[in-house]
């Protein structure tokens, strides 16, 4: 008698994504990129427009050199290639948002290519593992206007659109990666990243929720080892990380589920919809054929000269990632420390002026990072806004660290120093807040106290050695909070085991 061997059962094909990045930036300019109307954000419909930006016949397009200043040093900032000679496109499509019905673009000649930007993600002991983003271009062009649905009864023909031109003519820079993204989570860091990279500049406000920060995703799968790219559907309509994050990982999902049953992944454009946590098909992806794109006639070519480039390097800022970098080798501040205090410019050159004045870093970093910036967040302030300077908060950590007053009493003085400024030293004697550090006056008071409750006294030497913290407490209370802490413990202790 034989018995059958079992079959194997087939080892389950595992899949990797492949992400790319469309990211669009708005240019903190005053003006569009062609022509004198304002940028500025949030006016009346329809009131920052002028016949450039309308497409009016007679009309001619005079680039804004602000525009190319940022994008240069945008390029420069993202590692980039900057082209000593670049051109002007047309990319046509037909939509109600875009008065010309054509866009002024870049197209074969960018401004800037072969870049890339650093990441920092953490692994599961919770180390840092950074991971470079190649990024492929980076070009100038035009915003459209923006189209404004309303009604609900299309079939019944309630439905209508409004049409906003303000936006139309804004100046952009269009910043696409490399496909080496791999998940959700890299995706939202790289977007995060290239957010702070914009903001330390200046050139961009980097805000997503009044579309000066958008990302379209290029997202396919394919089996892991393999050497070619799946079908490639772009996910738009994302406006913020989180949402960039649970696209990806959505579709990703969606992506090899279709695949393992058998359907065909076509290429589309989809959007995401928040409420249903879900992507869904918008439209059938047109390819660069369908701009029919030409060089632009009313614009000449641009020529960046050696010196201009040099000028315009030598103004970078030092970047996020090299202040991480500094801010953990020179600092000795963990990987979340630096990275908390580089997410913004302005908080790391308060943190900066902090240590300048003489404060040591990790404690400059502890107080920035908690009661200050739980102050900012309430009051809605940005660290520039607040009376407390650099300074003051250094002469205040000073004072701790000699064991002038305590980390309590910090804590005490501090709404004080925030909302009126000053010097932390000044105030501290004005309101006669220096610590007792005298073994002889903190024993004294450990007395009086001892002897004002010997019932907690017999149930800690019976073996209720947490009542510690209300002997604790109690010194503290009769001293005002001003007896030293780290003393005070060790003198009770030894009273109390004595």
């Amino acid at each position: 008698m034989t018995t059958a061997t079992p079959a194997k059962k087939a080892a389950k094909t595992e899949y990797e994504a492949i992400i790319g990045l469309e990211t669009h930036c708005q240019l903190s300019t005053e003006t569009k990129i062609f022509s004198s109307s304002s940028t500025k954000f949030g006016s009346d419909p329809n009131t920052n427009i002028d016949p450039v930006c309308m497409g009016l016949p007679g009309t001619l397009p005079v680039l804004n050199e602000k525009v190319l200043e940022y994008a240069v040093k945008a390029g420069l900032a993202l590692n980039c290639q900057i082209a000593p000679y670049s051109k002007f496109d047309r990319k046509q499509y037909f939509y109600p948002d875009l008065p010309k019905n054509y866009q002024i673009s870049q197209y074969d000649l960018p401004i800037a290519e072969h870049g890339w930007l650093e990441i920092e993600l953490v692994d599961a002991e919770g180390n840092p593992v950074r991971k470079r983003i190649g990024i492929t271009r980076l070009h100038m062009e035009e915003d459209a206007g923006k189209l404004v649905h309303a009604g609900s009864e299309r079939l019944s023909g309630s439905a209508y659109s409004l049409v906003d031109y303000n936006r139309a003519g804004v100046p952009l820079v269009e910043i696409v990666s490399e496909p080496d993204i791999r998940s959700g989570q890299e995706a939202a860091e790289y977007a995060q990243e290239l957010r702070r990279i914009m903001r330390y500049l200046g050139v961009s406000d980097g805000n997503m929720q009044e579309g000066s920060l958008r990302c379209d995703v290029n997202i396919s799968v394919r089996p892991m080892g393999s050497d070619k790219f799946g079908t490639k559907v772009e996910i738009k309509n994302m406006n913020s990380f989180s949402a960039i994050q649970k696209a990806i990982d959505y579709e990703i999902e969606r992506q090899i589920e279709a695949i393992e049953s058998g359907e065909r992944i076509v290429q589309e454009t989809r959007l995401w919809d928040e409420a249903t946590q879900r992507t869904f098909t918008m439209r059938v992806k047109e390819g660069s054929s369908d701009y029919r794109y030409f060089p632009e006639p009313d614009l000449g070519p641009i020529e960046v000269s050696p010196d201009q480039l040099a000028t315009w390097k030598a103004e970078l800022p030092e970047l996020p990632a090299q202040k991480r970098h500094r801010y953990e080798s020179e600092l000795g501040l963990s990987a979340y420390d630096a990275r908390v205090l580089t997410d913004d410019r302005a908080i790391a050159e308060y943190f900066e002026a902090v240590v300048a004045a003489g404060a040591s870093a990790k404690p400059a970093a502890n107080w920035i990072m908690g009661d200050i910036s739980a102050y900012l967040n309430n009051e809605k302030l940005s660290i520039s806004e607040i009376p407390l300077k650099p300074e003051s908060l250094a002469e205040m950590i000073k004072l701790i660290e000699a064991n002038t007053i305590s980390n309590k009493i910090g804590k005490d003085i501090l709404p004080e120093l925030l909302t009126k400024g000053g010097s932390a030293k000044q105030l501290v004697e004005q309101k006669g807040l220096i610590q007792i550090s005298d073994p002889n006056l903190i024993e004294a008071e450990i007395d009086k106290v001892i002897a004002a409750n010997p019932n907690e006294l017999e149930k800690y030497r019976s073996g209720k050695k947490n009542l510690l913290g209300f002997f604790v407490g109690q010194v503290m209370k009769a001293t005002g909070g001003k007896a030293d802490p780290k003393l005070t413990n060790q003198l009770l202790q030894k009273k109390l085991d004595g």
